[in-house]
């Protein structure tokens, strides 16, 4: 009866770290959703001063590394194969599960200034 009472504790011992866990990665998918919603849902003025640089940073950088030229939580965008209409179709409408739609956010023109950044990506020096 000791053995089984101590098969018990562990499977219970178990169960509340999968238990915990569970809680910590849907905690951590919320609070992504969350930042996402807010990074896509505030517009960018369009008086023609768009810091592409630093709206990249602020908006994508969280997923696309170092400026883009790395790839994190999203691929590498410098030296991308895909063609610029892709690249606008993708920052205006996401893909579902993977990357919000920023077509809320920032106009086509702006879209295609990110898709120009994305372009003239090169390599750190240093």
């Amino acid at each position: 009866m000791a053995l089984q009472d101590m098969e018990l504790d562990t499977l219970n011992l178990h169960f509340k770290k999968i238990t915990a866990l569970l809680s910590a990665v849907l905690g951590a998918s919320s609070l992504y959703a969350a930042l996402v919603q807010a990074q896509s849902a505030t517009p960018v003025p369009d008086n023609g001063t768009l810091d592409v640089e630093q709206l990249f940073a602020g908006t994508c950088g969280f997923c696309h590394s170092a400026g883009g030229r790395a790839a994190g939580k999203g691929p590498q965008l410098m030296n991308s194969p895909r063609d610029d209409d892709y690249l606008h179709s993708r920052i205006k409408n996401g893909k579902s599960g993977a990357m919000p739609a920023f077509g809320g956010a920032f106009t086509d023109a702006q879209i295609d200034q990110i898709v120009k950044y994305i372009r003239a990506l090169k390599p750190r020096e240093g």
